[in-house]
């Protein structure tokens, strides 16, 4: 796909087999969450992220915190974490090899696995910037992943699985609202 068009930037293709869904948005096969008892989640960054993608990482984390129950706190132990944050490239261990610039942004995997990889070789961004893609509009969906959503129809919602290059998405739509309260009702 050329620069500018809209890119994948949920997790690998082959996994959407493992998403049935309801209304527009979806959940991963079984409907995979956090247990009951885990409201607080803790997230650390690889020593190797960069700094200026902190800042934006934490501010998607805060969104997700006032749409749920969950709290998120910032740990300094990555090893201890439940949700790990890095920026990798290629093959990369997890059996979801990034593909280099275009394609594959970044991927999540669902509740309780807590892998958040951005692909390295992407342009990023912190805001809106032509030709880059943005580190929060990219941190909200797979956040949604980590929280056990799969991808929604909805154009406008964050859950959406194709962002174009310069264009940022800082809201949960309804649908993502109402997807995460139907996940983790009763």
């Amino acid at each position: 796909m050329q620069s500018g068009k809209k890119k994948h930037r949920g997790h690998n293709h082959d996994h959407d087999s493992n998403v049935y869904g309801v209304s527009h948005y979806s959940f991963f096969k079984g409907k995979l969450k956090w247990p009951r008892s885990k409201h607080h989640l803790t997230y650390a960054f690889l020593p190797t992220t960069p700094t200026e993608a902190m800042g934006p990482i934490s501010r998607a984390f805060r969104t997700w915190a006032i749409n749920t129950h969950f709290r998120f706190s910032r740990s300094q132990n990555y090893k201890r974490a439940d949700i790990k944050i890095s920026f990798e490239y290629g093959d990369h261990g997890d059996g979801s090899s990034f593909d280099g610039p275009g394609g594959v942004l970044a991927h999540a995997y669902a509740p309780t696995y807590g892998k958040f990889h951005y692909d390295a070789e992407e342009p990023w961004s912190v805001g809106a910037l032509e030709g880059y893609y943005d580190l929060e509009t990219v941190a909200l969906h797979e956040i949604g992943h980590l929280l056990g959503l799969g991808h929604s129809s909805v154009e406008g919602a964050v859950m959406y699985p194709y962002i174009a290059s310069g264009a940022t998405n800082l809201y949960l739509h309804d649908d993502d609202i109402q997807g995460i309260k139907v996940l983790y009702k009763s």
